[in-house]
């Protein structure tokens, strides 16, 4: 049997499942006022904190200026707390009781947001797709993404 050939564009198909998904999650938390990307970074920094601004970039896989960026927002709302680290060259990142309590109300919705997901798509396709996901993932980690 010959193997499939892939047709058209990885990274445009992957960017129109990914804005999609994307614009799904956003509705879902938008009461919360927290688009999806500050409810991950507000869950990683609950899970992770307190934690270093360099090691929360590297669980996220961002740069470290986009995750500083990216907390900015959160800290001037009042739901992070970003202090000096041990050597003052670092940052600490930690939550604050106001945003741990903000994450776990988005926490509910975020959940409602991935059942709705899991039912239009169906549960078994879902988790086919976090399983090749996550093997591209780490094949993609591990070799780099450039030729």
């Amino acid at each position: 049997m010959k193997a499939a050939t892939p047709q058209g564009c990885t990274n445009l198909k992957l960017k129109q499942a990914s804005r999609l998904v994307a614009r799904h999650y956003d509705a879902c938390l938008a009461p919360t006022g927290l688009l999806k990307t500050q409810y991950s970074l507000l869950s990683f920094v609950v899970k992770m904190g307190p934690v270093r601004c360099t090691d929360l970039a590297a669980a996220l896989q961002l740069d470290a200026s986009t995750t500083t960026r990216n907390l900015r927002p959160l800290a001037a709302r009042g739901l992070l707390q970003v202090s000096t680290g041990e050597d003052g060259r670092s940052r600490l990142v930690q939550a604050t009781a106001a945003g741990a309590a903000l994450r776990g109300q988005a926490q509910k919705a975020w959940k409602r947001a991935q059942l709705a997901l899991n039912e239009q798509l169906g549960a078994a396709r879902v988790a086919a797709l976090h399983e090749l996901l996550d093997g591209c993932i780490t094949d993609l980690s591990r070799t780099g993404s450039t030729p």
